[in-house]
């Protein structure tokens, strides 16, 4: 999967808690969501003190409120993918949990199909 195919599933899943995704449509956004979060808060230190500044911290805070929801579902499915049910990312609200959790999201599909559905790799 691409980086755009990526961001575009993700965004088309927007609130989809089923199913499953593949571990490069989950880094693949996560990519996406760091450089923009990260060129958007430099942009507002940059300009701190002023009404651009000012703009550019709300404008950081709505991307961030705007990809909570799909953030959490890519999560969710991609845990699916792991054989694991979403409810699992609550763990990474713990300092250890968090390690396990991302040592889950960074293991290989479960091969062929599992209850949360076909493999998305047509494996």
């Amino acid at each position: 999967m691409t980086f755009m195919e990526s961001i575009q599933t993700v965004f088309q899943k927007y609130a989809v808690f089923e199913g499953r995704a593949r571990r490069s449509e989950y880094w693949w956004f996560c990519l996406a969501y760091a450089i923009v979060n990260s060129v958007l808060s430099g942009l507002a230190r940059g300009l701190s003190g002023g009404a651009a500044g000012t703009l550019l911290s709300v404008i950081s805070g709505i991307v961030a409120l705007g990809c909570l929801v799909p953030s959490i579902a890519v999560v969710t499915r991609r845990l699916h993918d792991t054989g694991r049910s979403g409810w699992w990312q609550l763990l990474a609200l713990t300092c250890i949990g968090g390690i396990v959790v991302l040592v889950w999201l960074i293991q290989d599909s479960q091969p062929g199909d599992n209850q949360y559905g076909p493999n998305p790799k047509g494996m």
